[in-house]
């Protein structure tokens, strides 16, 4: 069966358009409303896209190699992460975009996340809870149980959103048999509040024993988060064209403000950190969601897929580690970077001392990995230092 949607952006009525309630797809773009608030990317020559506001709209769903996702389906008696993400109408606590059924009286005050409360059973059942005891807990019905964050979360990692303190918080695993991820969420944060880079604060806490980095949300109802990659879309790339310089050219285009002392700071933090994930999906610019000006960069955040953690101990620090999304090294990347003058390496002198406490507060990291680990991370500073000036004594 196909439904009539209306693509609301807050409460502003963005295009009309049909899903097939099976899949969870758009089966067409009927009309546009307001072209302005067409999501980033989706038009192309004056024109809303079809093809591209399907990729757009699959892209808000769980990814299909989410770890646990095939169970969590199977549980939910649902065919796809698609077909869950219209059943939650698309809302998202990253942005303001949502999809109306047109028969409906639903309201933007009265539906989104960043006023209202969500349901905590989808996160649940993504941590492996089983809904058959879920849903006996409360008289809510199943419909109103799967209207949650969870179902617009990207990323592989085990995660979830809850209100901790009144604060939407999103809550994310580790990985393999090190767990690693979350403490490395806090190296990143300490590195970034030393050195004065833009960035969101992790915490880390336990689930029984199991690590978790917690973050809050950094969006608010009045802002929302784009990502480089539907930043990217704006623009057609030309052969001739560097991926880093094709990114500062939409950024310029849109009028994004300070992006290239922005991204010097990203770059920096991770040669440091060796990061190894950082894709067009998790790094961005944020803008108002009302008057649609840009506000600049995101803060720096999800860093956690760095520090060698999938990498056999013995093999640290000499394993080569690919990077993204503008180099395919570290060492080539880092010279895109402009200028090292707001970089003060006399504060990263015992980070790798503070780095040691934190894995010494995992039980999945032993004193061997630790050792190489810290020892790693020194080297990767000396690294950087080194470069830093052999370049400013070549200028």
């Amino acid at each position: 069966m196909k439904t009539k949607y209306l693509l609301m952006h807050k409460a502003v009525p963005v295009l009309r358009m049909e899903l097939d309630e099976a899949t969870g797809a758009i089966s067409s773009i009927d009309d546009v409303l307001s072209l302005a608030h067409v999501p980033i990317g989706v038009v192309k020559s004056g024109v809303a896209s079809h093809r591209d506001l399907t990729v757009w709209w699959t892209d808000r769903s769980i990814p299909a190699f989410r770890y646990g996702l095939g169970e969590a389906l199977e549980a939910l008696k649902v065919s796809s992460p698609l077909a869950l993400l219209a059943k939650s109408y698309g809302l998202s606590l990253s942005d303001q975009y949502w999809a109306k059924p047109e028969s409906s009286c639903l309201s933007w005050d009265s539906i989104n996340f960043f006023d209202n409360t969500f349901s905590e059973y989808i996160g649940d059942v993504l941590f492996g809870k089983k809904p058959d005891v879920l849903f006996g807990k409360k008289p809510e019905s199943k419909e109103l149980c799967l209207i949650s964050p969870d179902i617009t979360t990207d990323g592989w990692l085990q995660k979830r959103w809850a209100i901790v303190n009144g604060k939407r918080s999103l809550l994310k695993g580790g990985s393999g048999l090190t767990m690693q991820e979350p403490c490395n969420e806090l190296l990143a944060t300490e590195i970034m509040k030393r050195l004065g880079i833009p960035h969101i604060p992790y915490a880390l806490t336990f689930i029984g024993e199991r690590p978790f980095s917690v973050c809050e949300d950094f969006i608010t109802r009045d802002t929302e988060l784009v990502s480089a990659w539907r930043i990217n879309q704006t623009l057609k790339r030309r052969n001739e064209v560097s991926f880093y310089q094709h990114f500062l050219d939409c950024c310029e285009a849109l009028g994004i403000p300070n992006v290239r002392e922005n991204l010097d700071k990203m770059i920096a933090l991770d040669y440091l950190i060796v990061n190894q994930d950082r894709h067009y999906g998790n790094f961005g610019a944020i803008r108002n969601a009302d008057t649609l000006e840009w506000l600049g960069l995101a803060p720096v955040f999800d860093s956690g897929t760095s520090l060698w953690h999938d990498t056999p101990t013995s093999l640290v620090h000499r394993a080569k580690v690919h990077s993204v999304p503008f180099k395919t090294s570290h060492e080539d990347q880092v010279k895109l970077i402009g200028s090292f003058d707001w970089l003060d390496f006399s504060m990263l002198n015992d980070i790798d001392e503070v780095f040691r406490d934190i894995l010494g507060g995992s039980p999945f990291i032993d004193s061997a990995r630790r050792y190489a680990l810290c020892r790693a991370l020194a080297r990767r500073v000396v690294m950087l230092q080194e470069y830093a000036d052999r370049r400013d004594g070549s200028d």
